[in-house]
């Protein structure tokens, strides 16, 4: 039942005090030997005509609709503002406009690979169509919380676990389809169906996690193959480049003996100095050819 509005209150106090106030004046001009129903007259008519008053007098806010029944017949749509009904042959029916929400209650459903699953929800819907929403369905809300809960389960049955879990966003949007079709025939119309909670057996979690790891895993060794072929292919490209530049490896030790540090304790022993490297292989290469 809608409370009564400020304006309907004030309509119905001045009414009423307007009789009371014409049965006390009655009152005293009869004197002391005045008939109560001088009194108890005028204030009843002044009570029955503000409740009449107060009754007619509708303000409609600007979020809603209010849909006008005359005896039992649609008859009109009210808009924002002050407006007037007739008492007794015309009744008021409030439409509300905003956007609205929903839960879809948690509830249990099976997926195509027989994997128990509990899911829930909230919808996000408004009303586009206030006749509709007040005469077409007894209550909109409870309708497209039922119709939600029902598409819920059979778009889950069609779709594998590996599915559900990755492909969420496609769940929410073929709900939200089947729902704004068959909840359109009542006005309304569906904003978004976003999903809050998708819990699977524990047993199932465990052997997600588990493979999960191991997918972890195989990416790790992956990886580090790349790096350690990487690594050996840069290497070879580098002994490639010292072997056929003459003062590559020389320039190499040097830079290795600069690496050690100007610390007492490291000390370096060359058998022969490079030189001799360099011309004994100068040698090795003439001694074939004068043979």
């Amino acid at each position: 039942m809608r409370p009564m509005s400020p304006l309907s209150a004030l309509a119905f106090a001045i009414f009423a005090a307007l009789g009371a106030g014409i049965g006390a004046a009655l009152v005293a001009a009869e004197g002391q030997h005045a008939n109560p129903l001088l009194f108890l007259a005028p204030t009843a008519v002044g009570v029955f005509v503000g409740g009449l008053v107060a009754s007619s007098v509708r303000v409609v806010s600007q979020w809603e609709r209010m849909v006008v029944l005359r005896l039992g017949r649609f008859d009109r749509i009210g808009e924002p503002g002050l407006r007037f009904i007739v008492p007794v042959v015309e009744s008021p029916i409030f439409v509300e406009m905003r956007v609205q929400t929903v839960d879809v209650a948690q509830q249990q459903a099976i997926t195509q690979d027989n994997v128990p699953v509990v899911v829930d929800g909230v919808i996000f819907f408004r009303v586009d169509n206030a006749e509709a929403a007040a005469l077409k369905v007894e209550s909109y809300r409870m309708a497209i919380s039922r119709l939600a809960q029902a598409t819920l389960r059979d778009v889950i049955g069609r779709l594998s676990l590996d599915e559900l879990l990755s492909h969420q966003e496609r769940l929410e949007h073929e709900i939200e389809s089947a729902v704004e079709t068959a909840s359109a025939q009542w006005g309304l119309h569906v904003e978004a169906i976003k999903l809050e909670e998708i819990d699977v057996p524990e047993d199932l979690k465990k052997m997600m996690s588990r493979q999960a790891s191991s997918e972890r895993e195989k990416r790790a060794t992956i990886i580090k193959a790349e790096g350690d072929r990487q690594a050996a292919a840069a290497l070879a490209e580098a002994a490639t480049t010292m072997a056929t530049s003459p003062g590559a490896m020389q320039l190499r030790v040097l830079q290795t003996l600069d690496g050690l540090g100007p610390s007492a304790s490291n000390t370096v022993v060359f058998a022969l100095p490079l030189e001799v490297f360099d011309a004994l292989k100068a040698l090795g290469a003439k001694l074939p050819a004068k043979a």
